[in-house]
């Protein structure tokens, strides 16, 4: 059986998805779990219980600080190999992002994985699409962002949650390989142009304090990610492609601009434009 942890979640629910349209014998593991799936409490690593589990599909328990997440890995990893999970799939982060905010504990769970003695594969992937869409800001006729000119290689969720039911439905081919999958390059005026407004760079210093004393409901870890981001594809770090998304999934990956662009329309104020 195979299963996917975090599957409450965006990411988690779509490769549950993936895996069961492909007839894969799937379930999924939550702290709020539905539908028949197992409950799952990584900051209670008494009640991980993973047995029966022939492949572990561990989705970056991310949302916290980097302590906090490597150990909520860690237990789970500790109870794969206790438990005789054959193969474990973790969902990283692409290597041009070493130097975001949040990249530490991904590599971090990277080294936890290979030590545990169980085989492995590692899905580095790209920041998605939507993700760069909702980043941008709506104002007066138009949107801002602290992106300028620089491009994000930025991959729709259910590419990378396909990429992963491929990987974790048939994985002996995966094993001890690291992908890292990438999508095409977009920009914020492109994202712009096919909303038809205008796009306006604003300075990180403004973006920064924007996101201090002007977003309510971010927590303390959460500022300095997005300032990341930000300055990691305004100065030309992100937007590097590969083969890995397209050969996993067998086919071209799904246009990011569009999937940018309605992330994006779903934050348009009823007054904007």
């Amino acid at each position: 059986m195979i299963l996917v942890t975090g599957a409450s979640g965006n990411l988690g629910s779509a490769v549950l998805t993936a895996l069961r349209a492909r007839g894969a014998n799937a379930t999924g593991g939550s702290r709020t779990p539905k539908d028949g799936m197992r409950r799952l409490d990584f900051d209670d690593p008494a009640t991980i219980d993973l047995a029966g589990v022939s492949t572990l599909v561990l989705v970056s328990a991310g949302y916290a600080e980097d302590d906090r997440v490597v150990g909520r890995h860690a237990a789970v990893l500790d109870a794969a190999a206790r438990d005789g999970v054959r193969h474990v799939v973790y969902t990283s982060l692409t290597g041009a992002g070493d130097h975001l905010a949040f990249a530490l504990a991904h590599r971090a769970t990277e080294r936890l994985v290979r030590a545990r003695g169980i085989p492995w594969t590692i899905l580095r992937n790209g920041l998605y699409a939507e993700l760069f869409g909702a980043l941008l800001m709506w104002t007066g006729d138009g949107v801002e962002s602290a992106f300028g000119d620089g491009a994000l290689a930025a991959v729709a969720r259910a590419d990378l949650a396909e990429a992963a039911a491929v990987v974790a439905a048939g994985p002996a081919p995966h094993g001890g390989r690291t992908y890292d999958l990438t999508g095409t390059p977009v920009t914020a005026a492109r994202v712009a142009g096919r909303l038809g407004v205008p796009h306006r760079t604003i300075g990180l210093g403004e973006y920064r304090r924007r996101i201090l004393h002007e977003t309510p409901g971010l927590l303390p870890f959460q500022p300095p990610m997005l300032a990341s981001i930000a300055t990691g594809v305004r100065h030309g770090f992100l937007d590097g492609t590969g083969p890995d998304l397209a050969g996993l999934l067998g086919r071209p990956a799904r246009d990011p601009l569009a999937t940018a662009a309605a992330a994006a329309s779903a934050t348009r104020p009823p007054t904007a434009g």
